[in-house]
């Protein structure tokens, strides 16, 4: 090796590692960290209020975790979108089918473990794609940044129409859910009622 080319190997930037972790790589681990407990406590508590306002801290560490990779429009729609209108619309439908505040002993349905065992598979295989597709891609987090909205726009609106207005489709049969779920409520309370003004008469 001539002393030209000894002296470019040394001078080339070494490859990033696991070993060296920058200050925006240890926040984002916890970060992530915070927003898998978060999640955590969402599905395991018994009150469902707060298991939507942990939502809220799950959603909101998402959010966090997407401007720590200099996806600042997305993290934007996460806290619009999600934090702002999806728990909200959870709030009004624990509300208007007057959901008890406290614990609520038949919110476990039994099925603990095979939902715990359906989570894993999922949490396993979406680990395992992520890291198939993203093997030797590096995010450079000190650089500009990566998606803007221009870029992001471009990429929704050309690549994933579909999924962007089944999500909105999705969104409108949540507030019908609740809006049936609510009536069918006040139909039964009704319902015992009628009998008993029969008989006075």
């Amino acid at each position: 090796m001539t002393p030209a080319a000894a002296t470019a190997v040394l001078a080339a930037p070494a490859p990033p590692g696991f070993l060296s972790p920058t200050g925006v790589e240890v926040a984002f681990l916890l970060v992530g960290l915070v927003t898998l407990g978060a999640a955590l406590v969402t599905v395991t508590t018994r009150q469902l209020v707060h298991a939507a306002l942990w939502l809220v801290v799950a959603l909101g560490g998402l959010a966090v975790e997407y401007l720590l990779l200099t996806a600042e429009f997305i993290a934007w729609v996460q806290v619009l979108i999600y934090v702002g209108s999806v728990v909200v619309l959870l709030l009004f439908g624990l509300m208007l089918t007057k959901a008890p505040i406290g614990r609520s002993p038949d919110a476990d349905s039994g099925n603990r473990w095979a939902a715990l065992t359906v989570a894993v598979a999922a949490a396993v295989a979406l680990v395992w794609v992520v890291v198939d597709a993203f093997r030797t891609t590096w995010i450079d987090l000190d650089g500009p940044a990566a998606g803007t909205t221009e870029v992001t726009g471009a990429s929704l609106f050309r690549h994933w129409v579909l999924p962007f207005e089944a999500l909105s489709v999705l969104l409108l049969a949540a507030l019908v859910g609740a809006i049936v779920l609510s009536r069918k409520a006040k139909a039964d309370a009704a319902a015992p009622a009628a009998p008993g003004k029969e008989g006075a008469r």
